[in-house]
C-alpha cells in the first residue's frame, strides 16, 4: 500500500504542481476567461487516465494465462521505463518548468481555445498515463486481489492536490529538491521489484527462460504470508524466491539507476530558490531548485 500510496503522491504532486502554474499565470496576468479550456483540457487528461487504467484492467481479463503474463510482464518493463525516465527528467528540468509551461501558455493563448485545452492536456495527460501504467503494474506485481494498493493510490493523489492547493495559497513551504529526491530514490527502488516481477511474468509465458532456476528460496525465514512479509511485498515487491535472471535483472537496473540518480548534478546545490504559483505575487515558495 505504501509504495502505491508513493506513486500517487509523486505523480499527483507534480500534475498538481503544473495545474497551480498554469492557474496562477493566468490569474497573475488577467486572463480569468482562459480558465474554462484549461480546466476542460485537465477534466479531458484525467478521464483519458481513468479510461486507460480501465482498459488494461478489464481487458487483460479476457486473455489466457500466458497472454496475460506476457501481456503483464511487458507492460510492466515499459511502465519502469516510464518512471525511470520520468524521475531523471524531473531532477534534470524542474529548474526550469515554470518558465517552460509559461511560454507554452502564451502561445496557445494566441491560438485560441482549442490550443489552450490541448495545452493543459498534454500537461496533466502524460502525468495521468504514466500514473495509470505505473499503478496498474504495481498492483498486478503485488497480485494479493485486496483494494488496499488502490486505495493507496487514492490516498496519495488526494494528499498530492491538498499539497498543490497548500502551495499554490502559499500556507506551506516545499523543499522541492529534497522531496523530489526522496522520492525519486523510494520510486526507483520500487521499479526495480517491478521490473523483476515483470521478468517473472515473462518467464511464465515461456517467453524468458530459467524459470525453475531459483537464486535462493527464504521463504522459511520471510513467508509470504506472514505480516513482515506482506509489508516487504508491499512496499519494495519482495519476492522471497527470485530467479536467477530475476535478481540478476533486479540488481543491474537498481545499482546503476540509484547511483546515477543519487549523483550530484550541477544545479542540485540548492542555491536557487523559486516563486510560489499563487495568484497574488507575494508569497513565496522554499523550494530549493532540483
Amino acid at each position: 500500500m505504501f509504495s502505491n500510496y508513493l506513486i500517487g503522491l509523486r505523480e499527483g504532486l507534480e500534475a498538481s504542481l503544473v495545474v497551480c502554474i498554469l492557474i496562477a499565470y493566468l490569474v497573475k496576468t488577467g486572463r480569468r476567461e482562459a480558465l474554462r479550456p484549461i480546466w476542460s483540457g485537465i477534466a479531458l487528461a484525467i478521464a483519458l487516465a481513468l479510461g486507460f487504467g480501465c482498459v488494461l484492467e478489464f481487458g487483460s481479463q479476457e486473455l489466457t494465462f500466458q497472454a496475460q503474463e506476457a501481456l503483464g510482464g511487458s507492460l510492466s518493463i515499459v511502465a519502469v521505463g516510464l518512471v525511470t525516465w520520468m524521475v531523471f527528467w524531473m531532477r534534470r528540468t524542474a529548474r526550469h518548468l515554470k518558465a517552460e509551461l509559461h511560454g507554452k501558455l502564451d502561445a496557445a493563448l494566441a491560438m485560441g481555445t482549442g490550443a489552450l485545452v490541448a495545452t493543459a492536456f498534454l500537461a496533466v495527460g502524460r502525468e495521468g498515463l504514466e500514473t495509470a501504467l505505473f499503478v496498474w503494474a504495481s498492483v498486478h506485481a503485488a497480485g494479493d486481489g485486496s483494494p488496499r494498493p488502490l486505495i493507496g493510490v487514492a490516498l496519495g493523489l488526494a494528499s498530492a492536490v491538498l499539497l498543490g492547493w497548500l502551495f499554490y495559497r502559499g500556507a506551506v513551504r516545499i523543499n522541492l529538491a529534497k522531496f523530489f529526491t526522496w522520492t525519486g530514490g523510494m520510486l526507483v527502488v520500487v521499479a526495480a521489484g517491478v521490473l523483476a516481477y515483470g521478468v517473472h511474468d515473462l518467464q511464465e509465458a515461456d517467453l524468458l527462460p530459467g524459470l525453475t532456476s531459483l537464486a535462493f528460496d527464504i521463504s522459511g525465514t520471510i513467508p509470504p504470508d506472514s505480516w513482515y512479509g506482506t509489508l516487504l511485498k508491499g512496499v519494495f515487491n519482495f519476492q522471497p524466491d527470485p530467479t536467477v535472471l530475476q535478481s540478476v535483472v533486479w540488481l543491474l537496473y537498481l545499482v546503476p539507476a540509484l547511483a546515477l540518480f543519487l549523483a550530484p548534478v550541477g544545479f542540485a546545490s540548492g542555491k536557487g530558490k523559486v516563486k510560489a504559483p499563487d495568484d497574488q505575487g507575494s508569497r513565496t515558495s522554499k523550494a530549493s531548485q532540483v
